[in-house]
């Protein structure tokens, strides 16, 4: 993991994946796959004991991890003016001192996500630095929301100028077993989507059992999905290890099948630095150095960014700061 320094981090033209055109609903390739709940958990307790990064090779990592992140607002009480400074901190997600201290020039986040009502603020305040506007949608969280209200929200937010649609998929589909309901409701909002990127939040917290989150990626992937997302964000359970490393290998699977790489986006939970150390390793080992670039992971997250700065301001200065020093919003 020690491979990526400083000097590696200096900003490059970002990659763009060609999207996931989906396949055909493969029945037997869905019900085939299983998930080994203990030999998963083993493998995912490996990953801290075993990797570790420190100094510069360390600053790296969080670096990279910035320019990865969805820094996010989904609250009920977000305002536009909050959603301003969100931008902001997208536009200049580390101090500028802390940037100089280490050599560096400047880097964003990868995405600001809003609810839809807000995606005119945040269109406006990104406007000309390519950072794109991520909007939930489809009844966001529970996805309960009358089908064709789900069809036209996601239009609306694609209307009013949002590049990535975050969309919950319906839980009973995968619970009841109907990978039919579910991949024809996916392939629907990908459609609605046009040109704009979608994101399908499986909420993994209320699937049951690993082996339905595997299927429901396996779904969500032929459907079309251009990433595949852990959770909203709002449930009791969001992204952990054993969910993120079952939605990599079904990842994996897809493109070793298809040729086509989805996009994996954990949210929830995820707060602090050395976590998003972890799960940039984790990816690393899986699915290697391609899916590290911000068009094929983000983490999902509003105060993570924060510690990472702290945490990069004690690299350079040998002092942690207070958190107040590196609020978001």
């Amino acid at each position: 993991m020690e491979s990526q320094t400083l000097e590696h981090t200096q900003p490059l033209a970002l990659a763009q994946e060609p999207r996931n055109p989906g396949t055909a609903l493969d029945l037997d390739w869905v019900t085939g796959v299983q998930a080994n709940t203990s030999a998963i958990e083993r493998r995912c307790a490996t990953l801290s004991a075993r990797r570790s990064v420190k100094k510069d090779y360390q600053a790296a990592w969080l670096l990279k991890a910035v320019t990865c992140i969805d820094l996010t607002t989904l609250s009920g009480d977000d305002t536009e003016e909050r959603v301003r400074r969100l931008c902001a901190k997208a536009r200049q997600p580390v101090r500028s001192d802390i940037m100089q201290a280490l050599d560096m020039a400047p880097i964003t986040t990868g995405a600001v996500c809003v609810y839809h009502e807000m995606i005119p603020a945040a269109v406006k305040a990104l406007e000309g630095t390519g950072i794109p506007v991520a909007a939930v949608s489809t009844g966001f969280p529970a996805g309960l929301s009358p089908f064709h209200l789900r069809v036209a929200e996601i239009e609306e937010s694609v209307k009013a100028g949002a590049k990535e649609i975050d969309i919950v998929i319906s839980r009973r589909h995968v619970l009841a077993g109907n990978w039919q309901a579910l991949y024809d409701e996916m392939k629907a909002f990908r459609a609605a989507c046009g040109e704009a990127h979608v994101k399908a939040i499986l909420a993994t917290g209320e699937l049951g059992s690993l082996r339905n989150v595997a299927r429901a990626s396996l779904i969500c992937m032929m459907a079309g999905a251009d990433f595949i997302k852990t959770s909203t964000g709002k449930e009791s359970v969001n992204a952990t290890l054993p969910v993120s490393l079952v939605m990599i290998r079904a990842i994996r699977d897809y493109y070793d099948r298809t040729g086509f790489r989805v996009g994996y986006k954990p949210a929830g939970g995820i707060s602090k630095a050395k976590d998003s150390l972890v799960y940039l390793s984790l990816i690393k080992e899986e699915l290697g150095d391609r899916w590290l670039q911000p068009d094929l992971f983000r983490f999902g997250a509003s105060s993570l960014l924060n510690d990472i700065e702290r945490q990069l301001e004690h690299h350079t200065t040998g002092a942690y700061s207070a958190s107040y020093r590196h609020a978001s919003a």
